[in-house]
């Protein structure tokens, strides 16, 4: 087990820590940057709550999702977190997720935390596959993955019981093999 510390041109992804607890509740407490996660409008006690058990987790523990801050490196405060989850059966599967601030939007950072994350996951930890599921109506993150190449596995009609209504969600993922393929060509 390790503690993930991943550096970008622009960004560290790196654990939670509690002094990021204000630029963490400010997007995670509005409700359009909540619209399409897992995940609901946050208290102020539920966000710090919430780092609080994050602090210390380390990445390696199949089946646990552990979430991480991304930082700025010009400013030092977070704009964004993301999720990896290792699957429970195979440590060679990861699962994905990431959250980027409203007031960070356009530019680029979403791209440059998922190639950070690609790049951790596939050339450091040579894990074979990486997925990510999300909302049918997410079209921005669904842009985003099929700008990195992302293969669109599935097509989920009204699979889960959202936010009190039925959604759709898409699936895509990416095998170390197809990355590889894909950072030759980029």
């Amino acid at each position: 087990m390790e503690y993930l510390n991943i550096k970008t041109e622009r960004l560290q992804i790196r654990n939670l820590k509690p002094g990021d607890l204000p630029d963490f509740h400010i997007y995670r407490s509005n409700p359009e940057i909540t619209k399409y996660q897992g995940f609901d409008v946050m208290k102020v006690e539920e966000a710090e709550t919430f780092i609080s058990e994050q602090v210390d987790k380390q990445f390696g523990h199949p089946g646990e999702w552990v979430q991480y801050g991304i930082e700025n490196i010009s400013t030092g405060k977070i704009i964004g977190d993301c999720a990896i989850k290792l699957d429970a059966y195979d440590p060679r599967i990861a699962e994905i997720g990431i959250t980027i601030s409203h007031l960070e939007h356009q530019k680029g950072y979403a791209k440059e935390v998922m190639l950070g994350i690609l790049s951790f996951l596939f050339d450091k930890k040579d894990l074979h596959r990486v997925v990510e599921t999300v909302d049918a109506e997410n079209i921005a993150s669904i842009k985003l993955l099929e700008s990195l190449n992302f293969r669109k596995e599935g097509h989920f009609i009204e699979n889960i019981f959202f936010k009190g209504k039925w959604g759709s969600e898409v699936q895509y993922a990416m095998l170390k093999r197809e990355w590889d393929d894909w950072k030759i060509h980029e």
